[in-house]
């Protein structure tokens, strides 16, 4: 009976982590064959994608609440926070206009759209030759505001770096560090 159980919950950890290996950003795609303002700005969203991947890669509950000061954000508030700013930079990819909506997701689909959203935009970058166009739009209560791609590099595409820095920070104050796989170099996972 003890080796059927053994056996199960193997089979069931091999099951979860080939499934998670499935998201975008286990590893960091291929670099493209040539360099441009797309390619380049789409690499640097890759590697943030692997950096949250592996950052949000097997948190436990009691990762979610950390928070290391009175004043911060929690582990999960801190996801969030990446998450609201990955549709700043896929809706821009789109033509999309952001607006305020507040949703209400779990930990999981919110790590699984962030890695979608980051994917998707840098799928886009990757094919684009023209960044010009792809605006941040704001619908505020009176008029639509547009600010140009720039501030993609310094605003959300940094900020969201340096807050999975943050999330892996917590993740080893709180006694769980991130896994010694990846290389963070290479963008691949050592086997």
């Amino acid at each position: 009976m003890k080796q059927y159980l053994l056996s199960t919950t193997l089979s069931f950890i091999t099951m979860f982590s080939q499934a998670q290996s499935h998201l975008p950003y286990y590893e960091v795609p291929d670099f493209p064959g040539s360099y441009n303002a797309g390619t380049v700005s789409a690499r640097m969203i890759d590697g943030l994608g692997f950096r949250f991947y592996w950052a949000t890669d097997s948190v436990s509950l009691d990762d979610l609440k950390y928070k290391p000061s009175e004043e911060a954000r929690t582990f999960l508030e801190t996801v969030e926070h990446i998450y609201g700013m990955s549709k700043l930079v896929v809706n821009a990819t789109k033509g999309a206009i952001n607006t305020n909506e507040k949703e209400n997701l779990s930990f999981d689909k919110m790590r699984n759209q962030t890695l979608e959203n980051l994917k998707e935009a840098s799928d886009v970058l990757k094919t684009s030759d023209d960044l010009a166009i792809m605006t941040i739009k704001y619908q505020g209560k009176e008029r639509l505001v547009e600010y140009p791609f720039w501030l993609h590099l310094n605003g959300p595409i940094s900020d969201c770096i340096w807050h999975t820095g943050q999330l892996v920070s917590m993740r080893r104050a709180s006694g769980n560090p991130i896994s010694d796989k990846p290389s963070f170099f290479t963008g691949k996972v050592k086997r």
